[in-house]
């Protein structure tokens, strides 16, 4: 263990050159250093985050749900018993190919189309109740809120918001303080319970997807800090934290059927989405870590995984970019935002029920559950 802990922090891999860990292992009275191990406090506090949010969501977001007439039934029709098909969805295949849908037909003398609808019925059966996506994203929307809120009032007061080359002056040689040791302790205690929680929350369409932008977002947090990037680190997390809370205002003007205001806040999230990403975050934060630190500490070993976390967190803000571009067209030219690619709700072609209740035919319609994700 001793080995694989030298080899793991290797000083050439880690700082810049002419550093080593010795350096930055005694600072003067009064001074602290991000050490790895500041990390680990993370963990409990994931726990308690993951804790905090069970009780939001049944003894304050519930109550706002049921105010605004959000409950818990939102599929109106549900499959017709029958043990045979039952078996089959619970036991062999919950999306039967068209020859196990012809000997079903032929075994129970049911019309193949009422077959896929009974399927169609029964999966949406065990689809997540409006009830429950509103408590989750009432759940975020304040969390999101009161980290971008912290956000900006710390790093407002400090230098490198206003000229990014504080980023790099003097370092790694850079002082930890208690405001900065909280954000970033905080963040990443949230997105830890995230990466626990996500296999119980609600299943996207971008499941894939979003557990590799956490596990790419706890890598940067922890990374960062470990080798004390934590200036440019804050302003990374304060452009994330600008757009998401706006998201989940979104998602729960929609599942309180208040569309217009929905489709509102839907077209201002992904305008600030488009400016914090689209151009704020390459030009002001990759513009420092590659060309700015480049000039005034050069590269080497982390520097280049950094930088290549960061890009990678790039490239998915261009793939949300592209879906949410989609999304809010059909709202500025349709007047309502109605559907979602990632939904996981499902439809029928010939005849479904929405959660307003009435029949709609000859269209493929998806609830709106999840109005592009965006961290």
């Amino acid at each position: 263990m001793a080995a694989l802990s030298v080899w793991f922090w290797n000083e050439r891999f880690w700082l810049p050159h002419n550093v080593t860990w010795a350096d930055l292992a005694d600072p003067a009275p009064g001074v602290e250093y991000p050490k790895a191990g500041h990390l680990l406090s993370a963990l409990p506090l994931a726990v308690g985050i993951f804790a905090v949010r069970i009780l939001f969501e049944r003894f304050i977001a519930s109550p706002c749900a049921f105010l605004l007439h959000i409950h818990a039934a939102s599929v109106h029709w549900r499959a017709t018993p029958n043990p045979v098909l039952e078996k089959v969805f619970t036991s062999i295949t919950k999306c039967p190919d068209s020859r196990r849908l012809d000997g079903l037909s032929k075994q129970l003398d049911w019309d193949v189309r009422k077959i896929q609808r009974w399927f169609r019925h029964r999966r949406n059966q065990d689809k997540p109740s409006i009830l429950t996506k509103f408590c989750e994203s009432m759940w975020r929307l304040i969390f999101y809120l009161f980290m971008f809120t912290y956000g900006i009032c710390f790093l407002w007061k400090c230098p490198w918001m206003w000229d990014t080359h504080h980023c790099w002056y003097n370092y790694p040689y850079q002082v930890l303080t208690p405001g900065l040791y909280h954000y970033y302790v905080t963040e990443l205690g949230f997105y830890w319970s995230l990466m626990f929680s996500q296999f119980t929350d609600i299943k996207r369409k971008d499941f894939p997807i979003m557990f590799i932008h956490h596990l790419a977002t706890v890598s940067l947090i922890s990374f960062s800090y470990a080798n004390n990037m934590l200036r440019v680190g804050s302003l990374v997390m304060c452009v994330h934290d600008a757009s998401d809370f706006l998201l989940e205002a979104a998602k729960l003007t929609n599942y309180a059927k208040y569309q217009r205001l929905c489709d509102f806040l839907f077209v201002l999230f992904a305008v600030v989405f488009f400016i914090t990403r689209l151009v704020l975050y390459p030009l002001w934060i990759l513009n420092t870590t590659l060309f700015e630190s480049w000039e005034m500490i050069g590269p080497y070993p982390s520097w280049w995984l950094f930088n290549s976390l960061l890009l990678v967190l790039q490239v998915l803000h261009v793939i949300w970019s592209y879906l949410i571009a989609g999304i809010a067209y059909k709202a500025l030219v349709r007047g309502k935002v109605s559907k979602d690619d990632r939904s996981d709700v499902e439809s029928s072609s010939e005849e479904e029920v929405d959660t307003n209740g009435p029949v709609r035919s000859n269209t493929t319609l998806k609830i709106s559950t999840r109005l592009g994700r965006n961290r």
